[in-house]
């Protein structure tokens, strides 16, 4: 990954500068995640799959596990 991109806090983590919040970039065609606290890591995605992910959130339409 790229120093480039610019990463964006979410409005939910408060207005602090603590390391408990999520942060997430973009590039054209991919969507990173990562935690503040470690930043070194970080998820990768495309739009669609993670449209899809936050639809079935919000709609309670997803898998249940045991």
């Amino acid at each position: 990954m790229t120093d480039s991109i610019r990463w964006q806090k979410s409005s939910f983590s408060g207005s602090g500068d603590g390391n408990a919040c999520v942060e997430l970039a973009a590039t054209p065609t991919t969507i990173h995640l990562r935690e503040s606290d470690a930043p070194a890591t970080a998820l990768t995605t495309s739009p669609t799959p993670l449209t899809h992910l936050l639809r079935a959130i919000r709609t309670g339409n997803h898998p249940q596990h045991p």
